[in-house]
């Protein structure tokens, strides 16, 4: 790579942390940024409330203290479902992610299995980017989709992502997640460096589970026994000009069980760019 990689962290790393504990670790690890998540007590991993019951303006001042950024707040699952329900929670979610001074918010497909016709799916997917474009104009914020790659997903490509962000002129308000084990689960072969917004990294080493039945609990750190190809898909991005930040996103059990995970995760960082310096 042509420079330092720029490590961050989303909190479903370490749920067990706080924000101010999360931030804390990252500001060691020298990350350049966080991603803070409002769904980790829907996910039963916490019982604490988003921003830990804390004000966001606080808990952004605290990050900025530390010399961390706040990349993003996640999330607003189900976006392309519209409804005044779903227009209510991304309002608030733009609310908190400008009180802390969150550089975006995400916006998450329906991974529910439903099957509809292409043209339907994507209609829907048009008319809710339609509706969230105007609310971002309005507070100055980007929004980060995050295509799913799972065969339950309604929005798998981000090739399709970034056709209704064309159709409904929103390229100035929307970006995307390149998610290595989506895109891995997608077979996507395309990298669109200029529309990502952030990357998130994680790994899976079972040798037995095959990729159409990889699910999160799969998603470990980054480690030579990868299945996902994370190296390669770094590099590749990189190659074509992304410059953002590689945000560690592991949703398995025994990562959130490690007692050692600040040390995991330096261990992991060290790997990737030994990989990459070796590779290059």
């Amino acid at each position: 790579m042509s420079g330092e990689t720029n490590f961050a962290l989303n909190h479903i790393a370490t749920p067990g942390l706080d924000s101010r504990g999360f931030i804390d670790m990252a500001a060691r690890l020298g990350c350049v940024g966080v991603e803070l998540r409002n769904d980790l007590v829907d996910k039963g991993l916490t019982t604490r409330d988003f921003f830990d019951g804390e004000s966001p303006a606080t808990i952004g001042a605290y990050a900025r203290d530390k010399g961390v950024r706040l990349l993003g707040l996640s999330e607003a699952y189900g976006f392309n479902r519209w409804s005044e329900e779903m227009k209510r929670k991304i309002e608030v979610l733009i609310a908190q992610a400008k009180e802390s001074g969150a550089e975006s918010i995400s916006l998450i497909p329906s991974n529910d299995g439903v099957k509809e016709p292409t043209a339907t799916r994507l209609a829907d997917l048009r008319t809710a980017l339609a509706a969230i474009r105007p609310m971002l104009e309005t507070a100055k914020m980007k929004a980060l989709i995050e295509p799913l790659g799972f065969t339950t997903s309604s929005l798998r490509l981000k090739r399709e992502a970034i056709g209704a962000i064309e159709a409904v002129g929103g390229k100035d308000c929307f970006q995307l997640v390149h998610d290595t084990f989506h895109h891995f689960l997608a077979g996507e072969r395309e990298f669109f460096p200029d529309m990502t917004g952030i990357v998130h990294i994680s790994g899976v080493i079972d040798p037995e589970v095959q990729p159409e039945a990889m699910q999160d609990g799969h998603r470990i750190l980054v480690s030579a026994y990868d299945r996902l190809g994370n190296i390669e898909q770094i590099k590749a991005i990189e190659a074509l000009g992304y410059k953002g930040a590689y945000s560690f996103e592991p949703f398995a059990a025994s990562v959130h069980a490690d007692p050692a995970m600040e040390s995991s995760l330096s261990d992991s960082m060290r790997f990737i760019r030994d990989a990459i310096a070796q590779a290059g």
